[in-house]
């Protein structure tokens, strides 16, 4: 039942995404088209990144104020965070079936797969139909977790190295390190920690909220749907929202940082798919194009003219 559970979610993805694209698409080979995105995918590595930056400072006025914004979440983290344990935490009560019972995907929690799944069911169903769209749109997914996980669990973790907040803030009962009651707890230098969990040092962000959102970015901006691919992550998020270990704070920033990451993967992707096509059409092997040149030539054995053709 649990495997039909995943695979159900698999084809939902692939008809709620890649069925109407597959009637637009100009068929191809299939091998060609799968070629053209693997390398376009490749070929927008820099792009990603320098979008990424221009994102960030092509407005630093809107910079400063999120930036100022962070700031008094923090401040606020004690009060805020308190309230979601004692009021907010309770009241969510449902988890999903472990669509992964066999820990196919290790080093995992409970949630992902349902991430993971459906982008993957996307990938070979559109694979399968020779359709370009869901090629691009799950290839551009999975760069947005890896790209989640390299700088919000690897770069910025380790670089603010902030410690979790205690359950249940405001109550009397002492503080087991690595958790803590102080927001401004950071600087918990230690080893990077490869694997997510609740470790000392490892709060702020959220991985898993930069993960959902950067991939939810994507199927937004490819789609132009909020509703679908919100509403789906935040479902899948909140299935375990008591596992989590976060500030208030920790989720918001990380889901900023997700959505400048997904944001900027569709961005960059546009404009190398723009490239490509743009030089696949100028060029024409059957077309040869020469300039020809005629230049006399005299000498004192000869008198003719001397042909150049260059192309």
């Amino acid at each position: 039942m649990k495997k039909k559970l995943a695979l159900l979610f698999s084809i939902l993805s692939i008809s709620c995404f890649a069925q109407i694209d597959s009637l637009e698409t100009k068929k191809e080979n299939r091998f060609k088209v799968a070629g053209s995105v693997i390398a376009n995918s490749i070929l927008s590595v820099p792009g990603d990144f320098k979008a990424m930056g221009h994102n960030i400072s092509s407005d630093w006025k809107r910079t400063a104020i999120y930036t100022a914004g962070i700031v008094g979440l923090i401040a606020t983290d004690k009060i805020t965070t308190g309230f979601m344990h004692d009021h907010i935490e309770p009241k969510i009560d449902y988890s999903l079936p472990d669509p992964d019972p066999n820990n196919l995907i290790p080093h995992v929690t409970r949630e992902d797969p349902y991430i993971l799944y459906p982008i993957v069911g996307l990938y070979a169903g559109s694979l399968l139909i020779n359709n370009k769209k869901g090629q691009v749109v799950a290839v551009n997914a999975v760069k947005s977790l890896a790209y989640s996980y390299v700088i919000s669990h690897l770069m910025l973790k380790t670089m603010f190295s902030r410690n979790r907040p205690h359950r249940r803030i405001h109550d009397n009962n002492p503080v087991v390190e690595p958790w803590t009651k102080n927001p401004w707890d950071f600087g918990n230098y230690g080893k990077i920690q490869y694997l997510s969990g609740p470790n000392g040092g490892t709060a702020f962000p959220s991985f898993h909220a930069t993960a959902y959102f950067a991939v939810a970015k994507v199927f937004q901006m490819e789609y132009n749907n909020y509703w679908i691919p919100y509403t789906f992550v935040t479902g899948v998020f909140l299935s375990n929202i008591k596992g989590h270990d976060h500030w208030v704070s920790d989720l918001v920033v990380g889901g900023l940082v997700g959505t400048i990451i997904g944001r900027s993967i569709v961005i960059s992707s546009r404009k190398q798919i723009a490239k490509s096509e743009s030089n696949a059409f100028n060029y024409n092997p059957k077309k040869i194009r020469m300039e020809k040149q005629i230049i006399p030539q005299i000498s004192g054995s000869m008198v003719g003219i001397h042909f150049i053709g260059s192309f």
